[in-house]
């Protein structure tokens, strides 16, 4: 940014010279009352005896300061799931503000776009709402096969679990995540992989004790098969349910996630981190 803004203070245009310096100091002010605030918000903590950092965050994945990934120029980015990865993306692919809906997949695409804005990436969301992994299986040549991805991202899980409180079908989920699994593979050798895990929080009308159980007993029973396949097809696997867990405890559930299984914004945001953490600790950085 620093460099955007000397090239042009270099400008002949004394407008636009005063406009940007004006812009450096408000940025230079406005760090420098952070870090005042932050220093007080120190001291305060330390002198009331609390043991505790003044900048804890709820998980360990950075936010702007991330690695970017190395990904090819024209690089196709695919994201399949439900309704968390849906977010009612807009299906006129022609309007390009509504298209990849308001989801992690939205804030993925803004950060890359923003930091790799020469990869020209073709980034598309094909999240179903309400769709099991069966669901995937059935649309998986349309919707998968059939776009050709260079990376291909994959969330599923928790309306398995929610229709099937009483006991998940695992052979069955299993199996049938391990078709468009290998059906990708097989369409292309070299595409990149990106597994989540389901999650849940006891938020919203999960926030009774028995119903929370239930669905966290169903969602256990599906990780260890995601991490199982991640290991199988050599992918990049992002623990969502613990990048979640770790946020509940550094603040309420209700903060992450409103209904106990579809997150708010920053919900959002914190898949977002965390995929692109993951994502770039595997395939490099820029």
């Amino acid at each position: 940014m620093e460099v955007f803004y000397k090239w042009w203070l270099n400008s002949r245009h004394p407008l636009m010279r005063t406009v940007v310096q004006n812009m450096m100091n408000d940025r230079r002010d406005f760090l420098r009352n952070s870090f005042a605030a932050a220093s007080v918000a120190t001291l305060s903590t330390c002198a009331s005896g609390h043991e505790q950092e003044s900048s804890a965050k709820p998980s360990d994945v950075d936010g702007y300061s991330y690695r970017l990934p190395k990904l090819k120029q024209g690089c196709r980015l695919l994201f399949q799931g439900d309704s968390i990865t849906d977010m009612k993306w807009g299906r006129n692919e022609k309007d390009r503000n509504h298209y990849l809906g308001h989801s992690y997949v939205f804030l993925i695409a803004a950060r890359l776009g923003v930091d790799m804005p020469n990869a020209q990436l073709d980034i598309y969301n094909r999240g179903m709402s309400g769709h099991k992994v069966a669901d995937l299986r059935g649309r998986w040549k349309k919707d998968a096969i059939d776009m050709k991805p260079d990376l291909l991202s994959i969330l599923i899980g928790v309306n398995d679990v929610g229709k099937n409180l009483d006991g998940v079908d695992v052979e069955r989920w299993e199996a049938d995540y391990r078709f468009i699994l290998s059906a990708s593979r097989e369409a292309n050798p070299d595409l990149k992989l990106v597994l989540l895990d389901p999650f849940v929080l006891p938020s919203g009308r999960l926030s009774n004790k028995d119903s929370f159980k239930k669905w966290r007993d169903q969602v256990e029973r599906l990780i260890p098969i995601v991490g199982r396949l991640s290991k199988e097809f050599d992918t990049v696997h992002v623990k969502t349910q613990e990048v979640f867990d770790a946020a509940a405890q550094a603040g309420s559930p209700d903060n992450w996630i409103w209904d106990g299984v579809h997150p708010l914004p920053q919900g959002h945001e914190l898949i977002a981190r965390s995929w692109l953490h993951e994502v770039s600790a595997r395939w490099g950085s820029m």
